[in-house]
Order: C-alpha cells, then sequence, then structure tokens
C-alpha cells in the first residue's frame, strides 16, 4: 500500500455552463469551542493568520482560511501537508481550554464551480438562496441527499466539501445540474 495521499477523483473535470474541478488534496481540522474565547481566537490566529469569522463566513489568508461551521466549530483549511503539524500547534496552545481537534483532510473531498451560473446549478439541488450570498460567505447545507458545505469562494466560483465516501456521487451530481442545455431559462 502506498503511504502517497491522494485526493478523493484525482483530475476530475467538468465542462459545462459551470465548470466542475475536484481541488484535489485539501488539510482540513475541525476545531470545536468556544471560539468567542481569547485563547481560541489567538491560537486559530496564530496557526493560520486568520481571523476568526463571523458567523456564517469564511476568513482567509493565502493558502490558509477558517470557516464558520456552527456556533462551537470551525474548518481551518491549509495545505495538505501542514495539517498535522498545524493540529499539533493548536493542541499544545489550547490545552488549558476546552477545545476538541480532529484532522479531516482525507476525509472530504472538495469541488470548485467555475462560471456565472454556479449559483443556478447548485439551487436545483441545495435548498438555499444562493443569490444573498457574497464573497466569503458559507453555508452548511445538502446537496441532494449529501450533506455539504458551500462557500463563495470567488468572482463566479463556489467551493463545496462533502465527505469523501460520496465524492463519485457529488461529482456526478454537480456535472448533471451542470450540463449545457440544462441552464435555466433566464441563463439560456
Amino acid at each position: 500500500m502506498s503511504d502517497l495521499a491522494q485526493s478523493a477523483l484525482p483530475g476530475a473535470q467538468f465542462d459545462g455552463f459551470v465548470s466542475v474541478r475536484e481541488a484535489g488534496l485539501q488539510g482540513m481540522i475541525t476545531l470545536r469551542g468556544a471560539l468567542d474565547s481569547e485563547a481560541v481566537t489567538n491560537a486559530v490566529q496564530q496557526a493560520t493568520g486568520c481571523a476568526m469569522p463571523a458567523p456564517r463566513r469564511v476568513t482567509s489568508t493565502g493558502a490558509y482560511a477558517v470557516a464558520w461551521m456552527s456556533p462551537d466549530e470551525v474548518m481551518i483549511l491549509c495545505p495538505h501537508d501542514k495539517a498535522r503539524e498545524i493540529a499539533s500547534g493548536l493542541a499544545d496552545a489550547l490545552k488549558d481550554s476546552f477545545a476538541t481537534l480532529a484532522v479531516v483532510s482525507d476525509a472530504r473531498a472538495v469541488f470548485t464551480l467555475h462560471g456565472a451560473g454556479w449559483r443556478n446549478a447548485l439551487a436545483k439541488i441545495c435548498p438555499v438562496d444562493f443569490g444573498t450570498l457574497t464573497e466569503g460567505d458559507i453555508r452548511r447545507t445538502r446537496a441532494a441527499q449529501v450533506a455539504a458545505a458551500i462557500w463563495v469562494s470567488g468572482t463566479d466560483e463556489a467551493t463545496l466539501v462533502c465527505f469523501r465516501s460520496v465524492a463519485e456521487y457529488m461529482f456526478e451530481l454537480l456535472s448533471t445540474v451542470s450540463k449545457p442545455g440544462s441552464e435555466p431559462a433566464l441563463y439560456r
């Protein structure tokens, strides 16, 4: 068995009225605790260079981001090869705080959707009003029957995270809702 890390669907891509790409390896750490405590906010800032995000927001600096997931949880995104080191540093910094950490990099799959119609593609499968979201906004929701976190990661771009076990299903689903000719009438 190889010790080399590999993303869920290396190189998977689909080009329709929205382009769908498997984003490759992504370091991810879940941190649960009192997000408003000075110890937690300082540890996260020190480890990532990112401020603690407001509810339903993502803050980012370079290759690092911190995504609000719930009132007591954030997801830290970092280079894949740095995740364990960052989690270890956070554990040391928070040893006297009520907080839990888990490296979940290899348990998740990440997809990017590029194109002006990404909101309409996702609206076909998610109960979210994507028209109200701006860059840096995040929502936890369902894409069809799959749990997902989706954030506006750039101009005409969204990033979706789901469990790795459903990566192939998610890729096929995203490709289907992005097929040319399936655009809502508004975009034809």
